[in-house]
C-alpha cells in the first residue's frame, strides 16, 4: 500500500525498511554508488561499509523523505568531498539515464503522433535539456574544481569564473522550464488512445523533476553556504 508519511531517517533505522516506504531512496543510493542489496543493515552500518559521511547521508536521505535540515544541522556538516561525489554521480544519472530515456519516449510519441504538438514538445525538450547539460558542464568544469582546490589548499584562482548568484539563477530557470514542459502535456496537448506512453513519459519527467529539485537544494542551500565558510576572501574585498 502506498504510504504518504515518510520516516525521519536516523542512524539506527534499517535501510531496507526505508526503501520499502519510499522507493525514491534508490536514487539516493545510486548517487552514493551503494548496492541496492542492503540486507538488514542500518543506515549507520551502510555508511560505514561504503565510506560515506554519515551526517551527509542523513541530511540527503531526509531531503528525499521530505524533511528539510535546520541551519545548525547544515553548518555542522563537514563532508564536502562526499557532497561533490554525490552531485557528480547525479550528473551521470541525468546525462546517461534520464536524458536517453526521455528522448526515447519523445521519439515514440513522434512516430505515433506526427503532429505540430509533438514537434513542439520535442523542440521544447531539446532546448531545455541543452540548457541542463550546459549547466552541468559549468558545474563540472568551473564549480567543482574551484571547490576541490579550495578544500585542498585554499587556492582560489578559479574564483573569478564562479558566481554564486548566477549559479542559483540558472537553477531557478531550469526548474521553471521543466514545469512548463509538464504543463504542456498535462493541460494543453491531447494524445488520444496513447495513455500508456504519455504516462511513462510523465512519470519519467516527475522523477527527473523530483531529483533535480533535491540536487538544486543541496547545491544552493547546503554546498554553497559550506563553501562560503571556508573561502579565503582578500582583506580589502
Amino acid at each position: 500500500m502506498y504510504q504518504t508519511h515518510k520516516t525521519y531517517i536516523t542512524p539506527d533505522v534499517r535501510m531496507s525498511d526505508l526503501i520499502v516506504e519510499n522507493s525514491s531512496l534508490l536514487l539516493l543510493l545510486e548517487h552514493f554508488e551503494v548496492d541496492f542489496a542492503v540486507q538488514d543493515k542500518t543506515v549507520e552500518q551502510l555508511c560505514s561499509d561504503n565510506q560515506i559521511d554519515l551526517a551527509v547521508f542523513l541530511v540527503f536521505g531526509n531531503l528525499y523523505n521530505g524533511f528539510y535540515p535546520g541551519k545548525n544541522e547544515i553548518e555542522a556538516l563537514e563532508g564536502i568531498s562526499t557532497i561533490i561525489r554525490f552531485l557528480k554521480n547525479s550528473h551521470r544519472f541525468y546525462k546517461h539515464d534520464k536524458y536517453p530515456e526521455l528522448k526515447y519516449f519523445i521519439k515514440q510519441l513522434h512516430e505515433r503522433h506526427d503532429t505540430e504538438d509533438i514537434l513542439l514538445i520535442e523542440k521544447f525538450f531539446n532546448d531545455y535539456f541543452e540548457e541542463v547539460l550546459e549547466h552541468l558542464d559549468y558545474e563540472e568544469i568551473v564549480v567543482f574544481p574551484y571547490i576541490c582546490r579550495l578544500i585542498e589548499d585554499g587556492n582560489v584562482t578559479l574564483k573569478n569564473n564562479f558566481s554564486a548568484n548566477e549559479y542559483r539563477d540558472h537553477h531557478t530557470d531550469i526548474e521553471t522550464k521543466l514545469t512548463d514542459l509538464k504543463n504542456l502535456l498535462l493541460k494543453h496537448i491531447s494524445l488520444k488512445n496513447d495513455f500508456s506512453l504519455r504516462r511513462k513519459f510523465l512519470f519519467s519527467l516527475f522523477e527527473l523533476e523530483f531529483d533535480l529539485n533535491i540536487h538544486s537544494l543541496i547545491e544552493d542551500k547546503i554546498l554553497l553556504p559550506l563553501v562560503g565558510k571556508i573561502e579565503i576572501t582578500p582583506a580589502n574585498g
